[in-house]
């Protein structure tokens, strides 16, 4: 997999410009902080998207694939000022599960996700080399 920055576009943080890799394609549905009774659980921006991060993972590497494998993911926020607000203790989430490797990354402002008590949802796809 190779991450491209063209020093065009300046610096990202948080995300990569381009991401290009071989392998076996892996969509992986969105994602919120859902429990295994499918009810969602944490009270705050970061909590949800540790648990929401923590259950695409958990569908990733059911798939056969690892955090590396990401290539894409989208972050669908309700309340977009609060997540930027604890975007440092959202990047100390992303490095603890993923790493310091970044996918293309956009993040988007919604009314409301499916369970209204969701604050956060992930969604993405990941090249797999089996």
């Amino acid at each position: 997999m190779e991450r491209i920055n063209p020093p065009e576009l300046g610096k990202p943080s948080g995300f990569s410009h381009a991401v290009a890799a071989r392998g076996q394609l892996v969509f992986l549905a969105g994602q919120t902080a859902l429990d295994a009774d499918n009810r969602i659980v944490g009270d705050g921006v970061v909590e949800q998207f540790e648990r929401a991060l923590g259950n695409l993972l958990t569908a990733l590497r059911a798939a056969g694939g690892e955090p590396a494998d990401l290539c894409s993911l989208t972050v669908y926020i309700v309340d977009m000022d609060d997540y930027k607000a604890h975007a440092r203790e959202i990047g100390r989430v992303w490095k603890r599960l993923v790493g310091a490797d970044y996918p293309a990354m956009a993040g988007i402002g919604v009314n409301r996700l499916w369970d209204v008590e969701a604050l956060v949802e992930v969604q993405g796809y990941a090249v797999v080399n089996r």
